[in-house]
């Protein structure tokens, strides 16, 4: 009877913030170890299911860069990395979209649908819902920046109920152009942006950002994120992660958070804790980091 009555009591401590995200669309980046361990994919699966029978509207966008790189060896196509963001030439294009459109998204959206949910799978190609020209005037070959995101058609999608599983691949403006290859985490911060999400997540293989000493730092703004980048605390892979959360708070989102995507249910455990995981990038003089949610729902009632 004790353990019955604790998992009532859990499901009663998630209600205010399952309260608090009621009809909010939150976009998730999927990627690490969540993405690649059959045993985390079907609990990622499950947690997505959760969020949308309890009103929460969740947006996937994801990486796929470790089946690339396992891709590329195999087919022995040199790659390389310059400041976290793959340097993708026509022959890598090619295996990127093959990967990412072909073979890992509709991975994805299959598994969410036999969870129950009503996924689809798309690419930033389809309707051309995002767009893209060349990162720094071709230097990363077909690696591209995000010129605009359609966010109409993806709300659109949503309303209709579906979940939208989006891959990040770009669209070009030139007629028979291979398309872009876009950095999934820079993809879910400009989706989020593009539709007015409440929250972005980025799922990762560490518990967060962490300081020189490997402790977690649970807090960041734009001015933390210079400083540690400049001393060397922030570099290589985490870089485009944490510009893209950044990037997020600076044009409407509320809140972006890197959290650790090897423990079971870390969504739920961001989402409907107190304590949270992981690190959280908010701005300093955003009104609403002063809110008492509490007061504000039972002020509702």
């Amino acid at each position: 009877m004790q353990k019955k009555q604790h998992k009532v009591q859990t499901l009663l401590d998630a209600i205010p913030h399952i309260k608090k995200f009621y009809g909010k669309t939150i976009v998730i980046k999927y990627g690490g170890s969540a993405q690649t361990s059959p045993e985390l994919k079907e609990k990622f699966a499950e947690d997505i299911v959760l969020l949308s029978l309890v009103g929460i509207k969740p947006v996937i966008v994801h990486g796929g860069g470790a089946r690339i790189s396992e891709l590329l060896d195999k087919l022995e196509i040199h790659s390389e990395f310059i400041d976290g963001h793959r340097v993708t030439s026509e022959e890598t294009m090619r295996v990127v979209e093959m990967v990412l459109s072909g073979e890992i998204n509709k991975n994805i959206t299959s598994l969410l649908n036999h969870h129950g949910a009503k996924a689809i799978g798309i690419s930033g190609k389809d309707s051309a819902i995002i767009k893209a020209t060349p990162k720094e005037n071709g230097k990363f070959g077909y690696t591209g920046v995000i010129t605009e995101v359609n966010g109409t058609l993806i709300n659109n999608l949503i309303k209709e109920g579906f979940i939208p599983v989006i891959a990040p691949i770009a669209d070009s403006a030139k007629p028979n152009h291979p398309g872009y290859n876009i950095n999934a985490d820079v993809a879910a911060s400009k989706v989020a942006q593009a539709i007015g999400a409440q929250k972005v997540l980025f799922l990762t293989d560490t518990v967060g950002v962490l300081d020189k000493n490997g402790e977690l730092l649970n807090s960041l703004d734009k001015e933390d994120v210079n400083e540690y980048k400049e001393n060397g605390t922030i570099a290589g892979g985490m870089i485009p992660k944490v510009d893209s959360c950044i990037d997020a708070i600076y044009n409407g989102v509320n809140k972006a958070h890197i959290i650790d995507g090897r423990v079971e249910h870390s969504l739920l455990l961001e989402l409907f804790t107190s304590d949270g995981i992981g690190t959280q990038f908010l701005r300093k003089d955003n009104p609403n980091n002063g809110i008492d949610m509490e007061k504000l729902l039972n002020d509702e009632e």
